[in-house]
């Protein structure tokens, strides 16, 4: 299984953060695409003001999930209440090694049964990271389009780098969309064994089918 059923697998503190994440984005996502294209009668100060606030919130949970994955402890291996450091559940584990191929079929229905994994199946732990480096990039890409923050050197370079601002816009708003196809095809992954890892993770509800 590629979930824990436990809360040792979730602990309260990843479930705070996770709801910060989620809030987040949601508001991240709706004053982006208004910024972008202002489909409402509203305020765009307002809208700028709710983009900076839940970036750097967004920023500021993220670096503090990192820290906490080398101190706060949970389930390496599903369906146990065995606990370790976070931080192995992102490194290379026996318990699902040579098994990226086998799992994606599973994912996309081509194998019935899934495969042997820790908590995170291989390619849940390279989006995860992958994700987590887009977010820095994008909160990079959201200064160097701010005409206060654009003149400085660290982000006028970046935005000559990659050909000018126009450019830079481009680069976040295509960012944006690949948060919303992230954001999909995780809420698929979570879902794929049924409800119980999202009873989990949104109401830290232990089911009792746990590891069946």
């Amino acid at each position: 299984m590629g979930h824990g059923y436990y809360r040792e697998a979730h602990p309260l503190v990843f479930v705070i953060s996770h709801y910060i994440n989620l809030i987040s984005m949601i508001a991240l996502g709706f004053s982006g695409f208004y910024i972008h294209y202002p489909f409402i009668a509203w305020n765009m100060e307002a809208a700028r003001s709710i983009h900076f606030f839940f970036m750097y919130l967004l920023l500021i949970n993220l670096t503090a999930r990192i820290l906490m994955a080398f101190w706060v402890k949970d389930t390496n291996v599903p369906n146990t209440r065995k606990v370790d450091v976070d931080i192995k559940n992102w490194l290379p584990q026996a318990e699902n090694r040579h098994q990226l191929v086998e799992t994606v079929k599973f994912y996309l229905f081509m194998r019935k049964t899934h495969t042997i994994s820790g908590k995170y199946a291989t390619p849940q732990k390279v989006s995860y990271v992958g994700i987590t480096l887009l977010t820095y990039v994008m909160a990079y890409t959201g200064f160097a389009i701010y005409s206060p923050a654009a003149s400085l050197p660290f982000f006028a370079g970046g935005v000559d780098a990659v050909g000018g601002l126009m450019m830079m816009r481009t680069i976040h708003f295509f960012g944006l969309w690949v948060f919303i196809v992230f954001t999909m095809i995780h809420v698929y992954l979570a879902t794929i064994h049924g409800l119980e890892p999202s009873k989990l993770m949104f109401g830290w509800v232990e089911t009792e089918d746990a590891g069946h």
